[in-house]
């Protein structure tokens, strides 16, 4: 096979090139050893982690995954989660670019804006979420909004100036799968900046068919550190995400209604 098409088909975000498609997070595993071992096993580029966990661990003098991963190869990917309105959220924002810079990545403004007042289904506020992004953009954050699959919220938050937004495929945890394909497909189609699939995906299937739907990225948790064998699963979510991509630039065939022949009738003997 050429491997041609990924060579020069890396995902970009707000000028940065990274050579993974999947992002990766670094909760609800049993263990560090496993988190550590599944993210090596995924190859992402990109690593969410909470600013909120990472700082309570840190209070607490225990030590959390943040000093055991080589951040010389991995891009850190601070996120608001756990913060329940705007406020909040820009509060850690500024917490997690100054994580970023102790981890020697300066020039990293990246934030992963949640808020999510909802306890019980954890959805995000789209009021909330565009009221924080537009501040953090006006302070320079490179600002990934994790919103519902609303494509009138996706481009009011592209022309404010996010640089990704990351509709849900169904709810946090949940493991259902893309559950609004119609909209998902709506926001990819509409976006000029990257569609970053994130929440909901449950198994490696649902990645691949995220990516064939044209999102530039997926990014997984509960998927991974769940599973009965996290670093399988990282390795197929890795399979998954490279394999959509591709199908999706190779371009699907057009679906007939009827059945079409796939040998030609020339010299067939009568």
């Amino acid at each position: 096979m050429n491997s041609s098409v990924f060579k020069y088909d890396n995902l970009k975000i707000n000028n940065h090139t990274f050579c993974s498609r999947l992002m990766i997070g670094t909760g609800k595993y049993q263990s560090l050893l496993a988190a550590k071992s599944s993210i090596e096993m995924s190859q992402a580029s990109i690593v969410t982690v909470s600013i909120r966990r990472a700082h309570k661990f840190k209070n607490m003098g225990k030590s959390n995954l943040i000093d055991g991963l080589n951040w010389n190869k991995l891009w850190l990917l601070p996120n608001t989660a756990g913060c329940e309105t705007s406020e909040e959220a820009i509060r850690i924002a500024f917490l997690g670019r100054e994580m970023a810079r102790k981890l020697g990545q300066y020039h990293n403004c990246f934030i992963k804006l949640e808020v999510i007042p909802d306890p019980n289904y954890l959805l995000p506020d789209p009021l909330g979420t565009l009221k924080a992004a537009e501040y953090l953009v006006s302070k320079n954050f490179a600002v990934l909004a994790y919103i519902n699959s609303d494509p009138l919220l996706a481009k009011q938050l592209e022309e404010i100036g996010c640089v990704a937004v990351m509709p849900l495929g169904s709810p946090i945890g949940s493991g259902q799968g893309l559950q609004n394909k119609l909209n998902l497909q709506i926001i990819i189609e509409n976006a000029k900046v990257p569609v970053i699939i994130d929440a909901g995906i449950g198994t490696a299937s649902e990645a691949s068919q995220a990516m064939e739907m044209g999102a530039s990225a997926v990014l997984l948790n509960t998927a991974i550190a769940k599973a009965r064998i996290p670093e399988n699963m990282a390795y197929a979510m890795r399979l998954a995400v490279m394999s959509g991509r591709t199908a999706y630039l190779a371009g699907r065939m057009k679906q007939n209604k009827q059945a079409q022949l796939s040998s030609s009738l020339y010299g067939v003997v009568q």
